[in-house]
């Protein structure tokens, strides 16, 4: 680990805590005399080691940037995985990812889902043969749908099926999206088109490779579901007791990806009256740009999940979006368009201008419809610094570039300016200039 003192906090599928590691960090801000403490809660892992180096990457630069400031690190470990044949920046290649054409379930993927969806060994071996195979029929597509909604249904009677939504119509979550209930064929279709639209290695579109999207989209959802459960389950409920223990500590949330979204919802986990979290980041969070809406555009009678919930913040929250996130600006749109909703790629129309605006993600244009939300660069959130309050949306595009198909700049987040956006939003310390 790149800092100290740092503590890990694991947290299972359901949200339960860690015990020791809870109490270890309660009593260790006390006695470290920490200040300002840093969570951070990662988006994508197969494993322990991987979390863990991307908690100490992205903490690297910030003894250096605020040299003064007394500040303890938290990394928030839960069970997530990414596809081996996603390149990440700044981390090692996968087999996988080195390949012009990745196998249809590589092995390192084989074990992420094992690992991830356990007692679902006979359906990831069926999903891997159907892959391998690649049969003709449209009959085989739609038993390849079957066993993707079979790994990754709710097993009863465990919490996560309330938290799958962003958004809430006339009070009621939102059901599944509509990749879930649509004729699977049509699906592997509109998701095969945008990979031949994004990747030269797809030019000529083969349903098949639609359906593996399909898996990676379907097993995303699972984790956007656990990421919520994680958060207003497990982490805020540590952060309230944390408050308890130790008053004066001043807590600031990180989250990438799903990550994002689990700190978010943790503002929905705070016991009444905790005022400790001061500071909020998202980076490239992968759910909706409207989770904070009071009211949708597009929909009056609906408004987000956590509308209201940044009030909960002693201090800003700052989404950090990039225009060159494939994984938010193509696949997370049509894997979040729910059903009943005909408007896709099939029908000709402009993706980024119909679906983005109505399922889009704000991790690829930043938070929406909620009054009184800044906008700047992130020259400018470091040269002139950030609101006090409030909702910011912060265009990180100049440095969160980087990444090839299918999720490009997604997790391009290993960057020293955006850990200063961290300590700028939490007015921790005297931040070095960059």
């Amino acid at each position: 680990m790149s800092v100290t003192p740092y503590w890990e906090l694991t947290f299972d599928a359901d949200g339960d805590v860690h015990g020791r590691q809870r109490d270890r960090l309660v009593a260790g801000v006390t006695d470290r005399g920490v200040r300002d403490l840093i969570v951070f809660a990662h988006g994508w892992n197969n494993d322990r080691p991987g979390a863990t180096r991307l908690c100490s990457a992205f903490f690297a630069p910030i003894p250096g940037l605020a040299p003064k400031a007394r500040i303890g690190y938290v990394g928030v470990l839960w069970p997530s995985m990414r596809f081996a044949d996603e390149p990440i920046p700044n981390f090692p290649r996968t087999v996988a990812a080195e390949l012009p054409r990745p196998p249809a379930l590589d092995k390192d993927t084989r074990h992420a889902l094992l690992e991830t969806f356990p007692g679902r060994a006979t359906v990831i071996d069926q999903l891997a043969r159907l892959l391998d195979q690649q049969p003709r029929q449209d009959a085989e597509l739609e038993e390849f749908g079957r066993l993707v909604r079979l790994l990754v249904e709710v097993v009863p009677p465990g919490p996560q099926a309330l938290f799958g939504a962003d958004t809430l119509a006339e009070g009621v979550p939102q059901d599944e999206p509509g990749m879930f209930s649509a004729p699977v064929a049509a699906v592997c279709e509109e998701f095969a088109a945008a990979l031949a639209r994004q990747s030269p290695a797809f030019s000529l579109p083969n349903p098949w490779d639609g359906a593996q999207e399909l898996l990676r989209q379907a097993t995303y959802y699972a984790m956007k579901r656990r990421a919520g459960t994680v958060g207003e389950r497990g982490l805020g409920r540590v952060v309230g007791q944390l408050a308890a223990a130790a008053p004066g500590v001043r807590v600031h949330l990180v989250g990438h990806s799903f990550g994002a979204r689990l700190v978010s919802f943790a503002l929905r986990g705070l016991p009444e009256g905790v005022r400790t979290v001061k500071s909020v980041t998202l980076l490239q969070g992968a759910f909706s740009h409207y989770a904070f809406a009071a009211r949708l555009p597009h929909d009056t009678r609906a408004g987000g999940m956590l509308q209201g919930q940044y009030n909960r913040v002693d201090g800003p929250l700052v989404c950090c979006h990039s225009r060159h996130d494939a994984a938010l600006g193509t696949f997370y749109p049509l894997a979040s368009r729910m059903a009943g909703d005909d408007q896709g790629v099939a029908a000709g129309l402009d993706l980024g201008r119909v679906l983005g605006e109505r399922w889009g993600a704000m991790g690829f244009g930043g938070i929406r419809a909620v009054p009184g939300t800044r906008a700047c660069t992130l020259a400018d959130a470091l040269r002139k610094g950030l609101p006090a309050a409030g909702c910011v949306n912060v265009d990180a595009a100049a440095v969160v570039r980087r990444g090839g198909p299918p999720a490009g700049a997604h997790s391009d987040i290993v960057h020293r300016e955006l850990a200063q956006v961290v300590l700028a939003a939490g007015r921790i310390g005297r931040p070095a200039a960059a």
